[in-house]
């Protein structure tokens, strides 16, 4: 199985609450730096709500870590002057490379804030930084949640793509015909910038089933009905989940993704077996 010298593989983090949270996560990045990622990624709460949390883990990344971070920055409740303040900082301390999101409004929110799409952020941060960061957008295979059409949703991804994205990062999904398929039409409309898939390893039911409904992701009808009939089953539902990703992971790769980007949830365990049945733990 042939796996490019330059595929980007990266690992999704959000910041801890707790000095726990905070203990765990460190031993988690401590694990999967062993891989060389390319970067470590760090979430960003509704409107700004998780902002100094966020940008305190990743300086601690950037700082005790051989591995970049790339903090999430996002528009939504938010100010020019807040953002280029926060695009200040990061410059400062050596952050190169950021994930730009429109972001959720935070529930009882009205006002979107000055920039109010991602592809306006993207522009944003051009005009204020020119090339100092490498700017990742999000990609939706399966269609954003809010879109009004697939097609629709499609032109906006190409707005991103004309305003400066460098790169994309997908949401998570289980069917890779999806992925395909949506790379088969951004080539149609000249969005060609490297779209990576993201990847949710299956560690627990319930867990991915709320997320799936609240971001859209589809979970196949034969994954939901095995996943639901292991009932209490930890062990035996992980074992499946793992064959599920594996097979997938190993399918994008082989056909071609230009790398990986995992949805750690913050724990390391379900990413190393990832890595090792891939063979990517030897090959990386």
């Amino acid at each position: 199985m042939s796996r490019a010298q330059d595929t980007v593989y990266s690992f999704e983090f959000f910041p801890p609450k707790t000095p726990e949270g905070a203990d765990n996560l460190h031993h988690t990045r401590e694990t999967l730096a062993a891989f060389k990622p390319t970067f470590f990624s760090v979430t960003f709460g509704a409107g700004g709500s998780t902002r100094d949390r966020t940008f305190d883990t990743v300086l601690r990344i950037q700082n005790e870590s051989a591995v970049d971070a790339a903090p999430h920055i996002s528009c939504i409740g938010s100010t020019k002057d807040n953002i280029r303040e926060m695009l200040n900082l990061y410059r400062e301390h050596g952050i190169r490379r950021l994930v730009t999101l429109r972001g959720d409004m935070p529930s009882g929110m009205r006002d979107p804030g000055e920039i109010r799409y991602a592809n306006e952020l993207v522009a944003f941060i051009r005009e204020e930084t020119g090339d100092t960061f490498h700017i990742e957008v999000a990609a939706y295979p399966e269609y954003h949640p809010q879109a009004v059409s697939p097609q629709a949703d499609l032109v906006n991804f190409k707005r991103k793509v004309d305003a400066g994205a460098d790169s994309a990062l997908t949401q998570y999904f289980y069917n890779p015909d999806a992925y395909f398929y949506f790379l088969d039409q951004c080539e149609k409309i000249g969005a060609t910038i490297p779209i990576v898939p993201g990847i949710m390893p299956i560690t627990n039911h319930k867990q991915l089933a709320r997320f799936s409904d609240m971001c859209g992701a589809e979970i196949p009808r034969w994954i939901r009905k095995r996943l639901e009939a292991f009932g209490d089953d930890v062990l035996s539902l992980r074992a499946f989940g793992l064959d599920v990703t594996t097979a997938l992971c190993d399918k994008l790769l082989t056909e071609g993704a230009p790398g990986l980007h995992i949805y750690t949830m913050n724990k390391a365990d379900a990413t190393v077996q990832l890595w090792q049945r891939l063979g990517l733990d030897s090959k990386h």
